[in-house]
């Protein structure tokens, strides 16, 4: 007892920092995911502005080139993401029955990693120049020819930290939500929405290594001269995208599957009925993020990787359509009957169903290897993403942060 009674409390501003508490992190995660989520949109606002009208010189090119870098890469990693685990963090625990995540402090150890990792980057726009190079940074034009600013350096070791932070989060859920269940809380008992964190979960445990390995030797090449990436020296600049897209396709099912989590909980709570097959949503997701591993080349139809490879990734990415589709459904027929109230809530997830369908089958159309080679590089790709991210997960969870303390309540 006396042990107990020496341990130091903290009070005000010193509580948040040093909070192990995944109530008090889930809110550090909402407060800097909409920091980072206004900076996005600034950003943004500055695009717009630029692209008003014809031969503007409202930003510079460059300035343009490092606004479209950083509008990507903030709005990916740093604005959708913290909004999901602020989610994550709230609900999961409370959901399964648990006091807490299985490591609290590795939990407060992730957010502020992701943080910092975050901030580096945006020191960037205030020391010498931001990345200029997309939110992709491909090779070679994010090498030390092309990009001869320290832009790049902090996009490479901002990101490299703030995923090692991301990462720590997910393998955290995995093992609170296998470890941690309440008594009799079979997997097929569980709530839809940890069932997405625990599939989710998964993804960022295979996927963000990948990103970190591409990350690491992209800075060999621009600090240490090395040639992964030099076509000069042997390397490869594909090489760049495949490692890219490897994490890059399955991190947009880290966005959308919590996303389709909440879905699945609104719609039944405000229809007054039970969410119509539940075994099949489990399973469409498992096959999502499963399927979302198989399809990272269509993001490279026009690279010239030949027929053979772009008809399997064109068949693999029209595959992933049918458990969506499956989803789409199930939410329909759950409504189908249903006593449907329209709340806040409510409004939100079934405006979000038409809403990702057009973001879904305008990724469908992108599928076909020869309507890509139209549509690659054009605002169709621009606005199929948007449509997806914004109308889907961003709209989801800002919904759910929202109207949070009233009537999603009686959801979870």
């Amino acid at each position: 007892m006396a042990h107990a009674h020496s341990v130091k409390r903290y009070r005000g501003l010193m509580d948040w920092i040093t909070t192990v508490d995944h109530k008090k992190i889930a809110i550090l995660y909402l407060v800097a995911g909409g920091f980072f989520f206004g900076i996005g949109g600034i950003e943004a606002i500055l695009i717009r502005i630029q692209l008003m009208k014809p031969m503007n010189d409202f930003v510079s090119a460059q300035v343009f080139n490092e606004l479209i870098t950083m509008h990507g890469t903030t709005m990916i990693f740093l604005g959708v993401m913290p909004l999901i685990f602020a989610i994550m963090n709230a609900v999961v625990p409370l959901q399964i029955g648990a006091r807490d995540v299985a490591f609290p402090f590795l939990n407060a150890l992730g957010f502020w990693t992701f943080l910092f990792g975050g901030l580096l980057l945006n020191l960037s726009w205030v020391m010498g120049g931001a990345p200029d190079a997309g939110w992709t940074s491909y090779t070679p034009l994010s090498g030390s020819e092309y990009s001869g600013t320290h832009g790049v350096d902090f996009y490479t070791i901002g990101l490299q930290i703030a995923g090692l932070g991301t990462l720590i989060g997910g393998i955290n859920f995995l093992a609170t939500i296998i470890t941690m269940r309440a008594p009799g809380m079979s997997y097929m008992r569980m709530p839809m929405f940890t069932w997405t964190t625990f599939i989710t979960s998964a993804i960022i445990l295979f996927a963000f290594p990948a990103i970190t390995v591409g990350l690491v030797l992209l800075t060999f090449d621009r600090i240490l001269g090395a040639n992964f990436f030099d076509v000069a020296g042997g390397g490869n600049p594909v090489l760049w995208q495949h490692i890219f897209w490897i994490f890059g396709h399955p991190e947009v099912y880290i966005l959308i599957l919590p996303a389709f989590g909440i879905i699945s909980e609104v719609i039944p709570t405000f229809s007054r009925k039970r969410l119509f097959g539940y075994s099949s949503m489990v399973f469409a997701t498992i096959l999502i993020a499963f399927l979302g591993f198989m399809v990272w080349a269509h993001h490279m139809f026009t690279t010239g990787l030949g027929n053979v490879a772009n008809a399997l990734f064109s068949i693999s990415t029209m595959l992933i359509a049918v458990p969506t589709g499956i989803k789409i459904f199930n939410w329909l027929f759950t409504m189908w009957g249903g006593q449907i109230r329209f709340t806040a809530a409510n409004l939100f997830a079934v405006g979000f169903v038409p809403t990702f369908v057009m973001g879904g089958v305008t990724g469908v159309m992108l599928a076909s290897a020869p309507a890509d080679f139209q549509f690659h590089d054009t605002y169709f790709v621009v606005a199929h993403f948007h449509y997806v991210i914004v109308g889907g997960s961003y709209l989801d969870c800002s919904r759910d942060c929202i109207t949070g303390g009233r009537r999603c309540s009686d959801v979870f």
